[in-house]
């Protein structure tokens, strides 16, 4: 007896070109879409973190200011022509809005052949708030400044304080020392009692702090 013959295997089944090009189509509108959501989170991350390096810049600038002001000391100068200069000088002149005798450069287990003052001064200079100081407090033309940009975008930067004989809030003035006892002199002359200073940015606005020096 002649066995039947084997039935025939159905055709296997594949896929058409019409559903490789949709099932394509699909994964590409996926693949733009994952990758759009992808740069967004990369360009968010690019700027917080541009905002926290500014945060830092301006929270680092603010930081010196106060500790600068809150620590005026009364120690007079003589400048590099030899003229005696106030602990505390508002404006020094154009270009430079104040100049300030200050305690607080650390000296730790007296390193150094100096002291724990410093003189300082600030300027604008091309948007930018820069800083200077002398390793010594009398110096001569042999001593460079130190130079150090502490902020930038910076569109202006005042300092003003309360008069002695008004203590009123609205009553701040811009000249130190006051009219008639003169930047220039060897007298000694009061230090104020707090300090106002304003950092107009270009990004963040304007910056108040009101710092009230400890005598």
């Amino acid at each position: 007896m002649i066995p039947p013959l084997p039935a025939a295997r159905p055709p296997a089944r594949g896929f058409t070109l019409l559903e490789l090009l949709v099932a394509m189509a699909i994964f590409g509108i996926i693949g733009a879409l994952a990758m759009g959501g992808l740069n967004a989170v990369m360009r968010q991350e690019t700027v917080a973190r541009a905002q926290l390096e500014r945060l830092h810049d301006v929270q680092r600038a603010v930081r010196i200011l106060t500790s600068d002001f809150a620590q005026l000391n009364p120690r007079r100068v003589r400048d590099a022509l030899g003229t005696c200069e106030a602990a505390l000088v508002a404006p020094c002149d154009v270009s430079y809005p104040v100049c300030l005798s200050h305690d607080g450069w650390a000296n730790p287990f007296a390193r150094f052949a100096r002291g724990t003052l410093q003189r300082t001064q600030y300027r604008l200079d091309d948007g930018r708030l820069i800083r200077e100081y002398w390793r010594v407090m009398d110096r001569t033309l042999a001593n460079e400044p130190r130079t150090e940009v502490l902020l930038d975008q910076v569109e202006s930067f005042e300092v003003s304080f309360p008069p002695a004989a008004s203590p009123g809030a609205d009553a701040w003035v811009t000249q130190w020392p006051a009219l008639g006892q003169g930047k220039n002199s060897c007298e000694s002359a009061a230090l104020p009692r707090a300090v106002r200073f304003l950092l107009k940015l270009r990004d963040w606005g304007t910056i108040e702090r009101v710092v009230e020096v400890v005598q």
